[in-house]
This record gives structure tokens, C-alpha cells and sequence, in this order.
């Protein structure tokens, strides 16, 4: 049974690393008190080892242990045998780029597939989604596929912004950019904003956080969602 959460990111303006998520944390990974951390997006180029360390600051704080994959031989392996996994924020570009590289995606759908508790925020979160095409970040690297984890039936925008009323910004919003998605896919896409996470267990999907989510699909106009709402029936 699947049991996910998506989260838009780590960090809430203002916050502290993940302290918004740190309950549903505790109960996500109530079963383990070790995590694999996969540090591959490296969010402003920041080695393995700093961001494994920073983020292993933050989870020691509910009495868990992480260690990046980068530290063991084979990261397929290594997924194998996880009991818990995080993947954070940075390119999503990069993050995906090295999952192929590492022979990382098959393992990693089994493994949570299989019910391994799942962590993903902001490019961890992007890559839940049916394809990486909605990332917000810029092609730095060229993966070998656009094609993801699929562990929702829709792409997910993480750190979703709304269109700022008498902006005089001339460059595309969010909504523009995801409706010009839409004219050559056809999938959901989910504008997760900050502070808001996706919860997955088993075949249900919600909403939760306290902010609403803007769904935008094929053809359609674009509409908000409540927290607590399910999301399994979007097509």
C-alpha cells in the first residue's frame, strides 16, 4: 500500500526546514527511525554531502537518521533496502538526470509501490506526477526520459504561484505557462502551493494543509480545490 507524502516544499517562507510537515513526519516514518535520503537536485549546487548533513539536522529532530544514497555502492541497492525514503528539493533536471544515471526509477516505483513510506518536496514532489514537464526549474542537464514515477495520475506545478492583481511582470504566470502545457498534453496538473502537501495512502489521494490547490485540466477551466479534498477521480 502506497504511503506518500508530495510535499510543494521544504521550507515555508518564513519557516524552518520542513517544520510545517515535522507531525505528519512523525507518523509517516513511525515505523523506521532510518532514511534514505537521495540529495541529487542539489538546489544551488550544493554538494551531496552538505545537503545530506543539512537535512539530517532537521530530521534528527524527531529522532530519525538519514543517509544519502551517494554513500552506499550501488543506489539501486540501496533503495532496495530502505525502510524509509526522502528525496528533496533543487533541479528537478538534475534530480531526474541522476536517477536514470543511477538505475534509480524501477527500484524506487517497486520500493513504494510496495509500501515504503515516501518523502518528496518541491523536485522530490514534482517527480510523484505522471512527467517532470511541469517543473518550474531551468533544463541544465538533459535527462534520457521526461517520464516519471507516476504515483498520481496527473502532474504536479510545486510552489504554485498566483498571478499578482496590477503586477506589471511581463513575463508568463504560472496558469499561462501550465494552459500552454495543455495544448500538447493532455494530463491533470496540480498548482500545489506553498505550504500545502498531497497525501497518498494506499489508492486514495488528498489534499491536506491548509491552503486550497488549483487543478487545471485538459480542455477545461481551471478550478480551486479545498483541503481534505480526494483527488482520485481527476482523469
Amino acid at each position: 500500500m502506497k504511503n506518500i507524502i508530495i510535499a510543494s516544499t521544504s521550507t515555508v517562507f518564513g519557516g524552518k526546514p520542513l517544520d510545517y510537515l515535522l507531525e505528519a513526519l512523525k507518523v509517516l516514518f513511525q515505523d523506521t527511525s532510518d532514511i534514505l535520503f537521495i540529495p541529487y537536485a542539489r538546489p544551488g549546487g550544493i554538494s551531496h554531502d552538505d545537503y545530506t548533513s543539512r537535512m539530517a539536522t532537521v530530521f534528527s529532530t524527531i529522532n530519525k537518521t538519514l543517509k544519502g544514497i551517494h554513500e552506499f555502492k550501488n543506489a539501486s541497492e540501496a533503495i532496495k533496502q530502505a525502510k524509509g525514503i526522502f528525496i528533496g528539493g533543487g533541479n528537478t533536471f538534475v534530480l531526474v538526470s541522476q536517477l536514470y544515471k543511477n538505475d534509480c526509477i524501477n527500484s524506487l516505483k517497486t520500493a513504494i509501490n510496495n509500501g515504503i513510506p515516501y518523502l518528496g518536496t518541491s523536485a522530490g514532489s514534482n517527480i510523484c506526477g505522471l512527467t517532470m514537464s511541469t517543473t518550474n526549474d531551468m533544463p541544465v542537464v538533459y535527462p534520457p526520459s521526461f517520464k516519471t514515477l507516476g504515483f498520481v495520475p496527473f502532474n504536479i506545478n510545486p510552489h504554485y504561484l498566483d498571478p499578482i492583481e496590477n503586477s506589471k511582470h511581463m513575463g508568463e504566470t504560472r496558469e499561462t505557462r501550465i494552459n500552454e502545457f495543455h495544448h500538447y498534453n493532455t494530463q491533470p496538473v496540480i498548482g500545489l502551493r506553498e505550504g500545502s502537501w498531497i497525501q497518498v495512502k494506499g489508492n486514495e489521494i488528498q489534499l491536506k494543509g491548509t491552503l486550497k490547490a488549483r487543478v487545471f485540466e485538459y480542455e477545461q477551466d481551471a478550478y480551486e480545490i479545498e483541503t481534505n479534498t480526494f483527488l482520485n477521480e481527476l482523469k
